[in-house]
């Protein structure tokens, strides 16, 4: 089901799957997809979770308010759970989302029960990037990329220190030589954090759907 929700002074579109009466679970998309880019994991989670789904601020249907700082964009998937009526939830966040999720597992620790964040960027400064460049590529608002872009090669110091204040049980994923990330400085700064590492590149939920099922399973099931 799609719904529409009015959060932090913008729209936000969502999908929404399984019993609003089991556990919530929230799945956040990485940067230029949306919430189609979790089709096929949705349908194994929503049978045992209440599962949410949003396209984030500057993506899909969700507005595009020409402002995308990561603080920001963590109180609009807070503003979501309030306007759900979802209280802890398991957060799960791959890329771009897992940034997102992150910022909300520090900024609003009583929302997190469980943090999944795959293949993320670093809070640190990333070094050999090339540069953006815009081509044809439509379903977002450009001016997200290039503003998260600046925040990735410049990131604010405070969202490192941030990492060691998370309290909800983490499990990072890496995508191994081919990620372009590097997951082990990352699950080193978050208390307990467990590392696992799937050889699949960067989309790991993509190209290695089991594995990345079955690592998540055995984390939720702890």
């Amino acid at each position: 089901m799609i719904r529409e929700a009015q959060v932090n002074g913008i729209k936000l579109i969502y999908r929404e799957e399984g019993d609003p009466a089991t556990p919530p679970l929230l799945l956040l998309h990485g940067r230029r997809a949306d919430h189609n880019d979790w089709n096929g994991i949705t349908q194994h989670f929503s049978a045992r979770h209440h599962v949410l789904v949003p396209d984030l601020r500057g993506h899909g249907a969700s507005d595009h308010p020409g402002e995308y700082p990561l603080p920001e964009m963590a109180e609009d998937v807070a503003g979501l759970l309030d306007h759900v009526g979802a209280g802890r939830v398991t957060v799960i966040g791959h890329s771009l989302g897992g940034m997102v999720a992150y910022q909300l597992a520090v900024n609003h620790p009583g929302r997190v029960e469980r943090l999944v964040l795959e293949d993320v960027p670093p809070p640190l400064p990333l070094k050999d990037r090339a540069p953006v460049v815009e081509d044809d590529s439509t379903g977002f608002d450009w001016r997200m990329v290039h503003d998260t872009e600046r925040q990735f090669l410049d990131p604010d110091p405070g969202w490192l220190e941030g990492l060691s204040r998370i309290t909800a049980p983490t499990l990072v994923l890496s995508g191994g030589a081919a990620s372009p990330f590097d997951a082990t400085g990352t699950a080193a700064r978050i208390p307990g954090a467990r590392l696992v590492t799937i050889e699949a590149g960067h989309l790991i939920h993509v190209t290695e759907r089991k594995a990345f099922l079955r690592a998540v399973d055995d984390f939720l099931d702890v």
